[in-house]
């Protein structure tokens, strides 16, 4: 049996952002690694997050607006799951 190389934390916040933003560029990065014994680190190796997410839902909106687009996708990972998310959110064409 092979073991996946991401956790199921990883795993639902890809596939939840792919299905809610369609993203033409997603990246997921677990960086719980660099928290371990910090505020929220609750031992699991999946509290800590940074995501690029490149989809044309964020086209003319502002920053905020979208990672609120972002942080709905996520509201229940974020709210059970996840202490902390780092997020660059782009329209396509903007640099990465």
């Amino acid at each position: 049996m092979t073991t996946p190389s991401t956790g199921p934390v990883e795993q639902a916040i890809t596939a939840r952002l792919a299905a809610a933003l369609d993203p033409t560029h997603l990246q997921v990065i677990n960086e719980s690694a660099l928290h371990r014994g910090h505020a929220g680190d609750d031992g699991s190796g999946e509290s800590h997050f940074r995501v690029v997410v490149e989809s044309a839902a964020f086209a003319g909106l502002n920053r905020v607006a979208r990672q609120r687009l972002v942080n709905q996708a996520l509201a229940e990972l974020l709210r059970d799951h996840v202490h902390a998310l780092a997020m660059k959110t782009l329209a396509p064409g903007e640099p990465r």
